[in-house]
């Protein structure tokens, strides 16, 4: 496969997981379904930090335009072109690995909730053995409704969409940099 190729192939496989982080972030926005929590400002930490909108969303897919474009004939499928490549690939490791830390950590700290009846805050921050593990402590936020299985669910995607971005771009920094060096290989048609 050529450089050029390659680098249609990586843009087009980062268009759809950058929508996809963006679209789990704005949905961890409401929790249980509802505005009430955002409008009141009980919502996770992490959430707000807005790993998928910024880093997994916006810092990945102005990268995956310019990689297309890059593997397009014209005036950017040169060396000059590859080599750019490279430093909007490296934008988008960025975005990526802020993406994957967000998620990470809101993976680990779990959600913020109503416990103990009264009491807003992240119960299980700080313990000495994960939540994950233990299925039957989940319960222990009352409100908003299943909002461990709804952090767990969309953090997790988030996880797995930002290391394939991670991946993605990586692999783009290759291609530009072999790009860069030996051309593009765009076919550039009858003259």
């Amino acid at each position: 496969m050529c450089t050029g190729k390659c680098s249609r192939f990586v843009a087009g496989s980062l268009y759809p997981l950058a929508v996809i982080s963006i679209i789990c972030n704005i949905i961890l926005f409401f929790p249980g379904w509802s505005v009430k929590y955002a409008q009141d400002g009980s919502l996770t930490e992490e959430v707000k930090y807005m790993g998928g909108l910024i880093g997994g969303g916006l810092l990945v897919l102005t990268p995956a335009l310019f990689i297309h474009l890059t593997g397009q004939r014209g005036c950017c499928a040169n060396r000059c072109g590859m080599f750019l490549s490279i430093a909007f690939a490296a934008l988008g490791v960025a975005g990526a690995l802020y993406s994957l830390a967000v998620a990470a950590l809101g993976l680990i700290n779990g959600p913020y909730c109503k416990y103990a009846v009264l009491i807003w805050g992240t119960p299980f921050k700080d313990r000495s053995e994960s939540y994950l593990n233990h299925r039957d402590w989940w319960g222990m936020c009352m409100e908003p409704k299943n909002v461990v299985e709804f952090n767990v669910g969309l953090f997790s995607t988030l996880l797995v969409v930002s290391a394939l971005q991670l991946i993605l771009c990586a692999s783009q920094m290759i291609n530009g940099l072999f790009g860069c060096l030996c051309g593009a290989c765009v076919d550039k048609g009858p003259l």
